[in-house]
């Protein structure tokens, strides 16, 4: 049967492409499997590790509490299992050689195994917060199931522990399925305190190096990003210099806050709505849009914008 379409041109252009981008960019043109991690492989994983945390609300929909413990076990092997290939995936990617991967895979599985219980804790805070904190809210299991923020959370806190272990693609890619998802963008690097609560969520946005106390409560379409960006000499951007802020605890920021650069919001300041902020709070401090204005029309003789200032 033929097809009135060009195949074979095309398809020739196309792998004439593709051996000039490998060629470029120093990757191997050997026949060989996969090269790089599978963001739809991660998905099940996540799927899998979402049922081990909370198996009788993110489980399957007809497993029994007395069958919990034997799903957990099995569930949880066949997630490290995945896993552990991806992260060998990973590895490959960053050595760009397939040998001696598999016993550093298998030892950062392990590490993140033994990680999950705290990620558990940690999550538990943060549904209790989202609970309290919305008086909409009738139970934590409606909090669990239905809040964008707390899903958000449940893959920052595992993005994080992938993170931490240096394995940044995968961790990478965990987030931004959430971000694909709930419209939260939080990258990996954001170290994030217990008690959470992001309301709403869409268009929230918390970058790389910011650094969230306990008991934060943000709104939709807050900004935590950075101000500017560090250059090298050859013009090149620096990677990993702190350029986010610090939110120390208790803190609540309203919707559209834009918090930008290495500032520090002092513990329990308040961030008004559609404020925009390049420079440190003190801790209690009550920020709007008025009050800076009022103190714009002022010399600031500090970098610091005090509480009697700021104050509503």
């Amino acid at each position: 049967m033929t097809t009135p379409f060009p195949i074979q041109e095309v398809a020739a252009q196309l792998a004439e492409q593709r051996r000039h981008w490998r060629d470029s960019h120093q990757r191997s043109q050997e026949p060989g499997g996969r090269e790089f991690p599978s963001r739809d492989a991660l998905a099940q994983t996540l799927g899998l590790l979402k049922g081990v945390l909370f198996p009788m609300r993110l489980g399957p929909h007809d497993l029994l509490q007395e069958s919990e413990d034997f799903y957990v076990d099995h569930t949880l092997d066949a997630a490290l299992h995945r896993l552990q290939t991806q992260i060998a995936l990973e590895l490959r990617y960053t050595q760009r050689s397939p040998a001696g991967t598999e016993e550093p895979a298998q030892a950062l599985t392990r590490q993140f195994a033994l990680a999950l219980p705290g990620i558990r804790r940690l999550l538990d805070s943060d549904v209790q917060a989202a609970y309290e904190g919305d008086p909409a809210a009738r139970t934590v299991d409606e909090v669990l199931l239905c809040y964008p923020g707390v899903l958000a959370l449940i893959h920052h806190r595992i993005a994080h522990q992938l993170y931490v272990l240096q394995l940044p693609l995968l961790a990478r890619i965990v987030s931004e399925l959430a971000h694909s998802e709930t419209g939260i963008d939080i990258h990996p690097g954001a170290q994030i305190g217990e008690g959470f609560f992001i309301d709403h969520g869409t268009g929230v946005v918390v970058g790389e190096t910011a650094v969230i106390g306990r008991k934060v409560r943000i709104y939709q379409a807050v900004t935590l990003g950075a101000k500017r960006f560090v250059q090298t000499a050859q013009g090149h951007l620096q990677k990993g210099q702190p350029r986010h802020p610090i939110v120390e605890d208790g803190v609540v920021i309203y919707a559209g806050a834009t918090i930008l650069g290495r500032v520090t919001l002092g513990a329990g300041a308040v961030i008004g709505g559609n404020v925009w902020l390049t420079q440190s709070v003190a801790a209690g401090a009550h920020v709007t849009q008025a009050s800076l204005q009022a103190a714009a029309q002022r010399p600031r003789n500090e970098p610091t914008l005090p509480a009697e200032e700021a104050a509503l």
